[in-house]
């Protein structure tokens, strides 16, 4: 590529750059773009500055593609907002295979620890590698396969300890100040989102642990399974629960409330969308959700929605304090990117970003927590 032709490259990735969110890919899409606004080209100019001086000087000839996937990284790390990324293609292909609640991986649940700058291990899946390896709950990753990672790179060290099934990743955690590494072999993981029983003998109980694809038809068969079995109340578990789909929250939110409002969203212009529920399947029995300071995004948003509609109360610790909205964009390349888009507040208009949902009844040993909830259930069915 000569070298004019270069700065034209540099100055339609530049465009692109600016223009990502609307344009997907102009580039890949329409064809060689050359025109760059003159705003725009100040704004960016350092960008294609740089990318002259790496075409000039650098050692070696550059892959043009990857110089891209890291300016539009790059682009994504400069809001500093742990919640927003890009992602390459494979990435985006496992972001949809968890979404889906199945992946190849060592069966880790992981969160952003600003703390101490690693990546924190929030919980592991009941059985699976990582379980079996003796992996707890706090532990801290700091490298996988001898590279070290910080929560920035989160995304990168969780799609390199996925895999093909039966291949070993060797994953090095920190725990009590002391480095454990340990071979973990991985294998298929399915998360089961919704499990259920009968507590003492006529309160229904729902644990759910993530908010996927599927877990309202999950949910809605463990409700109807336990109605059968003439429940007289209702016992909801977020505890530990990340979050997941906004629609599938809509959906077991029909379920609890009635008519009402389970959230609304504003964006940067101060545009407010309201989300409601319907009453045509409403329980009509005590409810209870236990939460705690993992419980985030989705399920803070049941249990505002729960607490502010008076369908039922909340008990447990003060929830983790997600109070963003994302929108997972897939590109037609097979790339996409997550990006904050609003800010949520409950039915009642509280913005608990940082702040999370302050339990009804506040219980801060977590064996105590189900004990109360029973407790409280059975009190109300007098």
């Amino acid at each position: 590529m000569k070298k004019d032709n270069r700065k034209m490259f540099f100055a339609a990735i530049a465009l692109v750059i600016a223009t990502i969110t609307i344009t997907s890919f102009v580039l890949t899409t329409f064809g060689f773009v050359g025109f760059l606004p003159r705003e725009e080209y100040k704004k960016y100019r350092k960008v294609v500055a740089l990318g002259e001086e790496v075409e000039d000087s650098f050692y070696k000839k550059a892959d043009d593609k990857k110089l891209e996937e890291g300016m539009c990284k790059g682009l994504f790390y400069g809001l500093d907002d742990e919640y927003s990324s890009y992602y390459n293609k494979e990435e985006m292909k496992q972001i949809m295979e968890v979404s889906s609640g199945k992946y190849v991986g060592i069966g880790l649940i992981v969160s952003a620890d600003k703390e101490t700058g690693a990546i924190k291990v929030e919980r592991t899946i009941p059985g699976g590698p990582a379980d079996l390896a003796g992996v707890k709950k706090g532990d801290l990753i700091i490298k996988v396969d001898n590279k070290a990672y910080s929560y920035q790179e989160m995304d990168i060290a969780v799609k390199n300890m996925r895999g093909e099934a039966g291949t070993d990743t060797k994953v090095t955690f920190l725990r009590d100040g002391k480095a454990l590494e340990k071979k973990i072999k991985r294998k298929e993981i399915k998360l089961d989102s919704v499990s259920s029983k009968i507590i003492d003998g006529n309160i229904g109980y729902i644990q759910i642990t993530s908010f996927d694809e599927d877990t309202d038809v999950d949910f809605k068969k463990a409700l109807d399974s336990l109605e059968k079995k003439n429940i007289k109340g209702l016992i909801l578990d977020v505890r530990n629960n990340g979050g997941g789909y906004l629609n599938v929250v809509k959906n077991i939110s029909d379920r609890l409330l009635g008519q009402g409002v389970i959230v609304y969203t504003k964006d940067n212009k101060g545009n407010k969308d309201y989300l409601r529920s319907d009453d045509k399947e409403k329980v009509d029995i005590p409810i209870a959700i236990l939460t705690n300071e993992y419980s985030a995004s989705a399920s803070e948003i049941l249990t505002g929605a729960i607490v502010d509609n008076k369908a039922g109360i909340s008990i447990g610790k003060t929830t983790y304090g997600k109070g963003l909205v994302q929108s997972v964009v897939q590109l037609k390349d097979g790339s996409g990117y997550k990006l904050t888009t609003a800010q949520y507040f409950t039915p009642n208009g509280d913005y608990i970003n940082k702040k999370g949902i302050k339990a009804n009844i506040e219980v801060k040993d977590e064996e105590k927590q189900l004990p109360k909830a029973v407790e409280y259930i059975k009190e109300k069915i007098k």
